[in-house]
């Protein structure tokens, strides 16, 4: 029976929250939410995770999916929702955290969005990135969202009309009592309660400050404390469907973040096969096509040759601002380039798998994860485990069974996708080992 129902906004992060409860031995699932009018089908689990890929849409749009993927959801036992949020509040936050809050009936959540173990600390609602405040951190040039604010309570107050409050640190110091009060005082107040974090230690705290709470907001970081204190009947986790045995691995890059960008060139200097899109071309109608199949045709020839090929998107500052030159040119937007480009991505993907049969594969960027699965028909997946931090491998819960690793464009160490190329190579071996 499942236990907590997670919304998420974008894939990347509906994986990252699954692997916080599936490395504490809970069966997590994860599906992107289907057209308005479908009837969703989930299979039973302790976690249910549903991407609603809304992101980029509108407020209305947003609201909309929000609320009809929380009444869709099975309600039968279950303790906590959970609303999934960029861990720096991109996209349309107010409009979602409502969704929830009105499908629900209820007129208070808590927001906790730190992410410490990722570089993401709340002090005095004020969020900072590795120490940055967050108006001044690589998220103040993010091409469609850019975060040009710091206080979370002006970010959340300008998407909402529910009021937004706010319990700082200094309170935590007292003893969970002293929040706890503090806690309902807010609850009568109504509205959307900020929590900060400086450290896991505070995580710790409001993770049994919370774990009755039945509705959360903000970043997967919470998740993994929660997901220790909560107590839910225990019974075997279910078994994913293992992919063949085939080690091949590719890789798909469409994130301009500093991380993807010190990745790409991590696997370069590593001599890793490597080939870039010419996004450019994409602008003509007449060059899509071509240079979409000779990214394919690439990819399949190093996968051929060497077991791994990765495709990534022009990234050097010069290229990327001539292809929104272009762009703008012929009145295309900044949201529409990059759905241009992941769409572009995704082709080639379906392109390469379809010549070579690959079956694993890893994405880097939340837009272009969505395309990618989208385009291969992968609508559910089963967390599986992780590699670093918010960062795990998944399975596909249909046939064909892929293996995927569908990373944020703002996670992971720069030798993150060399790792994750040998846990997907270990799991093929153990597939090799079951069969």
């Amino acid at each position: 029976m499942t236990h907590t129902i997670v919304i998420a906004d974008d894939v990347t992060g509906a994986n990252d929250i699954g692997i916080m409860y599936a490395k504490a031995g809970l069966d997590v699932l994860v599906y992107s939410q289907g057209e308005e009018g479908d009837t969703p089908s989930y299979a039973p689990c302790d976690v249910l995770v549903v991407d609603t890929d809304s992101r980029f849409d509108t407020y209305e749009t947003a609201y909309a999916k929000v609320r009809r993927a929380v009444a869709q959801a099975p309600r039968e036992g279950v303790r906590q929702y959970i609303d999934k949020q960029c861990s720096v509040f991109r996209g349309n936050i107010g409009a979602e955290f409502d969704a929830m809050l009105d499908e629900l009936g209820e007129e208070f959540a808590v927001v906790v969005l730190g992410f410490p173990n990722n570089g993401r600390t709340t002090l005095h609602s004020v969020h900072y990135v590795f120490g940055v405040k967050l108006e001044d951190s690589q998220f103040r040039h993010d091409p469609v969202h850019p975060m040009t604010r710091s206080d979370l309570r002006e970010i959340l107050g300008s998407q909402t009309k529910r009021r937004v409050s706010a319990i700082h640190y200094e309170l935590y110091d007292e003893g969970i009592g002293a929040v706890r009060e503090a806690l309902e005082h807010e609850r009568r107040q109504g509205g959307y309660c900020i929590m900060d974090v400086r450290d896991n230690r505070d995580l710790e705290l409001l993770a049994d400050l919370l774990a009755e709470e039945k509705i959360v907001c903000g970043s997967s970081a919470l998740s993994e404390y929660l997901a220790r204190v909560q107590r839910f009947d225990e019974k075997p986790q279910e078994s994913a469907r293992p992919v063949c045995g085939d080690s091949r691995v590719l890789c798909i890059a469409g994130s301009l973040t500093p991380q993807t960008l010190r990745q790409t060139q991590w696997m370069k200097e590593k001599g890793y096969r490597t080939f870039e899109l010419d996004t450019r071309r994409l602008l003509d109608g007449g060059q899509y096509e071509a240079e979409c199949a000779r990214m394919a045709a690439s990819a399949a020839e190093a996968l051929e040759a060497s077991g791994f090929a990765m495709v990534h998107s022009m990234q050097t500052p010069e290229l990327v601002e001539e292809t929104k030159r272009l762009a703008a040119e012929r009145g295309v937007g900044n949201t529409a380039v990059s759905s241009l480009v992941s769409g572009a991505l995704s082709r080639v993907a379906r392109q390469v798998v379809a010549e070579s049969g690959v079956r694993r594969i890893i994405v880097c960027g939340g837009d272009t994860s969505a395309a990618i699965c989208a385009g291969l028909g992968v609508d559910g997946m089963r967390v599986l485990r992780e590699i670093e931090t918010g960062l795990p491998t998944c399975r596909s819960v249909k046939a064909p069974y892929y293996e995927l690793v569908l990373k944020s464009g703002s996670f992971g160490s720069p030798e993150f996708i060399e790792k994750a190329i040998r846990v997907l190579r270990e799991d093929a071996d153990n597939s090799k080992e079951e069969s």
